[in-house]
């Protein structure tokens, strides 16, 4: 459920757009100005406010956000980097992040293309693959193979488990499950068998395991996973918590397992660790909070809750200053 607050009636895309005009004039942009309009915006408002803007004053909007971020590198990085992700349409949203993800080093950037893999409806990652392919010439697939900056943080294991890790990520983003309520029990009671003796054994880059985790439909994996813990009395993400800890994979694979089948609660996990200890991890509180804010940031606000005994909205406004603070919070809205 979004926590976008649209005024009603909302000004037109015109008139948005002329406020939007004068808040970026001048040396310093009026941020206030531009979180009280595109954070009030439904993506679908926001992109006839792209239109609207472009027309008038012939330049992209976007290309005005980016020139400020030059002009404000050090002061207002975060905000405005998170103001141009904000504006963009969602499928042209993840596959820039998708793009930063396939580029940089860090684990944390596996995480990002696993979420937009897994917590993604299949149509949605279609979007995403097409738009990539026509913003950077090259498909998602070709980037992830050839990566040298993907494999940088898992050169600690063997060159057939990377193998496999890669092909799993493949797997992934080229996947595109079944969108239907139907499951097969046959496969449920046989695929968690197969999950459990991978997990027992330690064995998670079995190629079995790659195949159920990329292949079934979001219902079919929830009763896979259901039958599991009915099976083994302990849940699966659990489980390989505790078997296989230490190991790349066995992260990689618990993040895929919570984001196909529990996305709240993955992303409540990682706004955590975004503000958790001294500093903060801004590019990832950022792609949480702008990616979920028109989908599910309601829920992940009350999994958090209930997980953490704290509210989103506190935690954010502690860790978080000035401009970009203001736009995060504009965007995860009040607790209830």
């Amino acid at each position: 459920m979004s926590t976008v607050a649209v005024p009603s009636p909302p000004p037109t895309a015109s008139e948005d757009a002329e406020s939007l005009r004068k808040a970026l004039q001048g040396w310093r942009a009026d941020k206030a100005a531009l979180v009280g309009v595109l954070c009030r915006r439904t993506a679908a408002q926001r992109a006839a406010i792209r239109r609207a803007y472009g027309f008038l004053y012939r330049e992209p909007l976007l290309n005005c956000f980016r020139d400020k971020l030059s002009r404000h590198c050090l002061l207002s990085v975060d905000f405005w980097k998170a103001m141009i992700l904000w504006t963009m349409d969602a499928a042209e949203r993840d596959a820039n992040l998708v793009h930063e993800a396939v580029k940089k080093k860090g684990e944390d950037h596996i995480l990002a293309l696993i979420e937009v893999s897994c917590a993604s409806t299949p149509d949605h990652l279609m979007a995403v693959r097409k738009i990539y392919r026509q913003l950077f010439s090259c498909s998602i697939e070709e980037d992830l193979a050839s990566s040298p900056a993907l494999q940088e943080p898992l050169n600690k294991i063997s060159a057939g488990r990377l193998a496999l890790v890669l092909q799993m990520l493949i797997s992934l983003v080229s996947s595109y499950r079944y969108a239907g309520e139907h499951v097969d029990m046959a496969v449920v009671k046989l695929e968690a068998a197969q999950l459990s003796e991978a997990i027992r054994e330690k064995q998670l880059d079995r190629n079995v395991v790659v195949r159920i985790i990329s292949t079934r439909s979001k219902p079919q994996l929830r009763a896979t996973f259901q039958q599991y813990k009915e099976d083994q009395g302990t849940n699966i993400v659990e489980d390989i918590s505790s078997h296989c800890s230490g190991n790349k994979f066995a992260r990689m694979l618990k993040s895929a397992v919570l984001c196909l089948t529990s996305p709240q609660k993955h992303f409540a996990q990682v706004i955590r660790y975004s503000i958790l200890g001294l500093g903060t991890y801004e590019d990832i509180l950022t792609r949480v909070i702008v990616s979920r804010a028109e989908i599910d940031l309601k829920q992940i606000k009350e999994e958090y809750r209930a997980r953490y005994k704290s509210a989103v909205t506190l935690d954010v406004a502690d860790d978080t200053s000035f401009g970009y603070r203001d736009m995060l919070l504009a965007l995860i809205g009040g607790e209830d």
